[in-house]
């Protein structure tokens, strides 16, 4: 692979929107205050965006594969208009081990702490694992960054755990930035 680029790896729920669990639709979407700007901070510093969210709402029949879909579209949009910037890819997994229905009920290689929705997308943009980003607000959200090899892990939320000392405590994605010195 030649000109491997950069990611912020984001976790949805949590980091990048309030977590009311299960959101599914837009008018349910309430973005984290100064999450845009953050966000917008980061991709002019060069990280490409990439959202990857666990979703068992879909497993669960909570909500469809298409209404998330449909969401991340909005999100899209959204930021395109009043930032000018846009996340890459959207990455998500749909299933559960025991909580979901038919096909949708199983252990996967997708659904964090696995690493699997941050490898395909590694895979799929041309992402250099170790010069990337993630944050995370829940402690298999860093897992899942350790075992791909994401280079700097951050913990929003400050719940930081003795068994995960390489995440880097935060309050927000602004915090990252200023980190990060941008």
């Amino acid at each position: 692979m030649t000109d491997l680029r950069r990611a912020a790896f984001l976790d949805r729920d949590g980091v990048i929107n309030v977590d009311h669990g299960y959101v599914s639709q837009w008018e349910q979407f309430e973005l984290i205050p100064g999450v845009v700007e953050a966000l917008k901070s980061l991709h002019a510093a060069g990280y490409l965006l990439v959202v990857v969210t666990n979703q068992s709402g879909i497993g669960r029949g909570l909500y469809t594969e298409a209404e998330v879909v449909a969401l991340h579209n909005q999100l899209n949009t959204f930021l395109q208009a009043n930032a000018s910037t846009e996340i890459a890819g959207f990455y998500h997994c749909p299933h559960h081990p025991a909580e979901a229905h038919g096909a949708l009920k199983r252990v996967c290689d997708c659904r964090k702490p696995a690493p699997g929705m941050i490898l395909a997308a590694a895979d799929d943009l041309n992402i250099d694992l170790a010069d990337s980003i993630l944050v995370g607000d829940k402690a298999s959200d860093i897992e899942a960054g350790m075992a791909a090899g994401v280079g700097r892990l951050f913990r929003v939320g400050g719940e930081r755990s003795g068994d995960q000392p390489e995440a880097i405590s935060v309050t927000g994605l602004a915090d990252v930035v200023r980190i990060l010195g941008r």
